[in-house]
């Protein structure tokens, strides 16, 4: 399986000539969906959803699907009858080829005065995990974490224990648009081997468009 980083949040994973696209949001370039064949959505704030870019993507194939939650299917289903479809925890199915299993319900704590929105996140092939904005643990092994390593909802000390809690064998860094040049070295030092400790997981960044190759689940 190749896995392709994409900006911010985005994600592209490729098997057997088809593509799985997550989260292509307002802060991922506009080419991150060219040629999906299925398109996955964590939750509905705009650097994860891009209504006008899912849009384009179900417009321009008429082969393409969308797996979301409730709150972006119903702003996107009316145009797509049959290609749309609506998920949540425990669910599982099949899109492009990859079996996907549904984990999680409620995004983070932003802050107690903002109403919590719901928030799915999306394991792939029994390999790759994605959570959304939640640090959602599956309850099952993971060899790939897509880990959210900077957001308002969260903390340097909240992504190390949610990486000893999980104990992927990698960590792949994602939801970091908002992290600048300046702090990734304090980052890639606390969640490497000089940090306090992550359980043991392999930690790395990958640029957009970087890629990287994952061993398939035996």
């Amino acid at each position: 399986m190749k896995l392709t980083k994409h900006g911010h949040a985005c994600v592209r994973l490729q098997k057997d000539g088809r593509s799985l696209v997550i989260d292509p949001g307002g802060f991922t370039e506009e080419e991150a969906v060219a040629g999906a064949d299925a398109l996955l959505v964590t939750h509905e704030h705009p650097d994860h959803f891009d209504e006008g870019r899912l849009r384009r993507a179900l417009e321009a194939d008429p082969a393409v699907e969308l797996w979301t939650l409730r709150s972006v299917a119903e702003q996107v289903a009316a145009a797509f009858p049959g290609r749309v479809h609506t998920v949540g925890e425990g669910d599982a199915f099949t899109a492009a080829g990859f079996d996907v299993q549904v984990h999680g319900q409620l995004h983070a704590v932003i802050h107690p005065d903002i109403e919590r929105i719901t928030n799915v996140g999306y394991f792939v092939d029994g390999t790759v995990f994605h959570p959304g904005d939640a640090l959602t643990v599956p309850g099952r092994p993971v060899d790939t974490l897509m880990v959210p390593v900077m957001a308002p909802w969260n903390r340097v000390a909240d992504v190390i224990d949610y990486l000893r809690e999980v104990a992927p064998r990698r960590a792949i860094d994602i939801h970091d648009a908002l992290l600048t040049d300046l702090a990734r070295p304090v980052y890639d030092r606390m969640l490497g081997p000089a940090g306090p400790g992550v359980g043991g997981a392999e930690h790395s960044r990958l640029a957009a468009g970087e890629s990287v190759e994952l061993p398939l689940r035996d």
